[in-house]
């Protein structure tokens, strides 16, 4: 399929990145049933590092299979799959090419508190595995951010010395971020403004609620107020917040909720102009058919 001109104009934004880079990214929105939109759908499975395998795969055992995974993704004709290290490799020989991949270079788990993240796979790895690019998780407002930073930074030049994307999971908490705030509207456009400062190819954050959380930053929004009721308009706000819309921005499908809830979520992120979903745990804990069918009703959302 020839490149179209919506991904030309994708591709215009990402000034001073490499030819490799962009084949890459062009690689990713050319794919599966969005190719050519410039919408993403991409199924992330980092949740067995996250939350352990029994709480990622016990409502749908076949997931415990990395195999079932990859025939998930291409089944559905997503335009990616993203993953750590043991999960892209058992599978790499056996559907190589089959769908653009993205290595999960860091990752934490549930047995240790703190918000941090142990570095479990290198740049060298996703070359190996044939990916179109990298994932790495920050923290913004953790005791470990500016590591975390420092970790991405390194990273980053690592993979896009080699032509690959750095797509940048951005999960504030910690610090003077609430509960409340991890999802605040404030905190998650500094979230995805800040990933985008670190030369993130492709942002994925939470979808925002209307909340404010920072004290010093809810004078701001007082004195130059949004339309904070309505999701679609907070959508907005965080693809301005992204270079004014200009890196591509993908919301996560967070926790398992029901396929009213997804889609309707899905509508806001369309209707604010985002670029797409990152659904993992809505799709890999349904049955193949189940999650087949609520994928494709979000590409249709999205088409």
């Amino acid at each position: 399929m020839l490149r179209t001109d919506t991904v030309r104009n994708i591709l215009s934004w990402y000034e001073g990145e490499t030819p490799g880079l962009k084949a890459n990214l062009s690689r990713l929105l050319m794919h599966g049933r969005l190719a050519g939109t410039g919408r993403l759908v991409i199924l992330p499975v980092d949740q067995g590092f996250e939350h352990g395998p029994a709480r990622s795969f016990a409502p749908n055992p076949v997931a415990y299979d990395p195999h079932y995974l990859y025939e998930l993704a291409i089944e559905s004709k997503v335009s990616g799959y993203a993953a750590p290290l043991g999960l892209l490799e058992q599978g790499a020989d056996t559907f190589a090419g089959e769908v653009p991949l993205i290595l999960k270079l860091n990752s934490g788990n549930s047995l240790v508190s703190g918000n941090d993240q142990a570095l479990t796979g290198k740049v060298e790895d996703a070359m190996r595995l044939g990916c179109v690019g990298v994932g790495f998780t920050i923290y913004p407002g953790s005791e470990s951010s500016y590591e975390m930073l420092e970790e991405l930074r390194e990273l980053s030049l690592q993979a896009k010395s080699r032509g690959l994307m750095t797509v940048v999971w951005s999960y504030p908490r910690g610090g003077k971020v609430t509960k409340d705030g991890e999802t605040g509207l404030d905190i998650i456009a500094y979230a995805a403004h800040m990933a985008a400062l670190m030369g993130a190819t492709i942002i994925k954050v939470k979808l925002p609620s209307d909340h404010i959380d920072l004290d010093a930053a809810k004078s701001t929004y007082e004195k130059y107020p949004l339309e904070t009721s309505n999701p679609a308009e907070r959508v907005k706000h965080i693809m301005q917040s992204a270079f004014n819309g200009k890196r591509l921005v993908v919301f996560s499908g967070g926790g398992h909720k029901n396929e009213t809830e997804l889609l309707d979520e899905v509508r806001a992120i369309r209707n604010g102009g985002g670029n797409g979903s990152i659904i993992g745990r809505n799709s890999f804990q349904r049955s193949k058919s189940e999650a087949i069918k609520l994928l494709n009703d979000v590409m249709d959302v999205y088409a």
